[in-house]
């Protein structure tokens, strides 16, 4: 087994305008003194981190690797969630996810999507300059307005939404797996991929692609009321990146599941910062462990009640407390003795006369 590697931290819900969030430098030196070892960067800040001239410049990785290395941080993964978003956009979402495309792909879905598609695969690349095992992104979404559908279910726009789906990311795929890389799709909802069905069934359409696996954040099957324990039994050998997020569902008569169109804190399932909600860490980090997981342990703080300085620092040591060195010998190693066979076969009856 394998002692989980971490504590790593998500940088897309700090990045920002005032120093030292405005800058990869001083991102670093702030996650270093909180005790990470490890950034998860994603791709849509150039001034953070500059994927296409990544993908291009070993130099470029080079230095992006020993400024970090100077705080005592390497990077965990990289991060295409917005450009992978859109790869796939439903037209009802069109107008919502222009903002996150530059100025001269918005209003053309087609070019938009070329657009993210020429993204990842510039990520892939970069990892692999980088020396990346694994890549976090998000699969998008064609049949998400009709998750709950009315008019009634419609099987044939299912398959051919998961069909398109397969053919947009099949290649991409491919592409990552020339460099080396897994892609870890974050099991969301609002992705096509928001559960282990959806995922089963993307999984089918890109013929069980060796590079197609699971970013695990247990804070959004908890809310969907699917248990995170046993997905993790299921399917252990596809998961590859791992966000830990807390969250917490308390019923009430007014609202559900789907929140009702209420703000976070209003709602009744909400993310909250570790420690703060109802996941069961100690159950995962145990169940990550007895699988081998090989990977890191990354908070993506997302609370909405605390504030992030606070939870960025406890979710350091929250993540550092629950990490399992492995042991190197088993607890009952000290009553196993040498060669045993002829005592064995004597307990066993096996050397006695018929």
């Amino acid at each position: 087994m394998k002692t989980l590697k971490g504590p790593g931290i998500f940088l897309s819900q700090f990045i920002g305008q005032q120093a030292p969030f405005h800058s990869l430098e001083g991102l670093a030196q702030w996650a270093a003194a909180l005790g990470y070892k490890a950034l998860q960067i994603p791709c849509n800040h150039p001034h953070i981190f500059d994927v296409e001239q990544a993908a291009t410049s070993q130099t470029y990785c080079d230095d992006i690797a020993g400024l970090l290395s100077q705080h005592g941080l390497v990077i965990s993964e990289l991060s295409t969630h917005l450009e992978g978003q859109l790869i796939a956009v439903h037209p009802a979402h069109d107008v919502a996810f222009d903002g996150f495309a530059p100025a001269e792909v918005r209003g053309n879905n087609a070019r938009r999507s070329e657009w993210a598609i020429n993204k990842v695969r510039q990520a892939a690349a970069a990892s692999a300059n980088l020396g990346l095992q694994a890549h976090a992104t998000f699969s998008g979404s064609l049949a998400w307005p009709y998750f709950y559908p009315w008019p009634p279910h419609n099987a044939q726009l299912f398959s051919e939404a998961f069909a398109e789906l397969g053919r947009r990311w099949g290649p991409v795929l491919d592409e990552f797996d020339r460099h080396g890389v897994d892609v870890c799709y974050e099991i969301h909802p609002g992705e096509d991929l928001h559960d282990g069905v959806t995922f089963e069934r993307f999984l089918a359409q890109v013929k069980n692609h060796p590079r197609c696996n699971i970013l695990f954040d247990p804070s959004h099957l908890h809310l969907q009321h699917i248990d995170y324990l046993q997905f993790i039994d299921i399917y252990h050998s596809r998961i590859k990146a791992f966000h830990v997020k807390d969250a917490e569902y308390l019923p009430d008569g007014r609202s559900g599941v789907y929140g009702g169109y209420q703000s976070w804190i209003d709602r009744a399932g909400r993310f909250r910062s570790p420690g703060d909600g109802q996941i069961d860490f100690k159950g995962i980090f145990s169940k990550l462990t007895q699988y081998d997981y090989a990977g890191w342990a990354v908070l993506e703080w997302e609370c909405c009640l605390k504030d992030g300085d606070t939870g960025a620092r406890e979710g350091a040591e929250f993540i550092q407390r629950h990490i399992i060195p492995v042991a190197d010998r088993a607890f009952d190693d000290f009553a196993v003795q040498g060669d045993q066979h002829a005592s064995i076969r004597a307990q066993l009856g096996l050397d006695k006369g018929a």
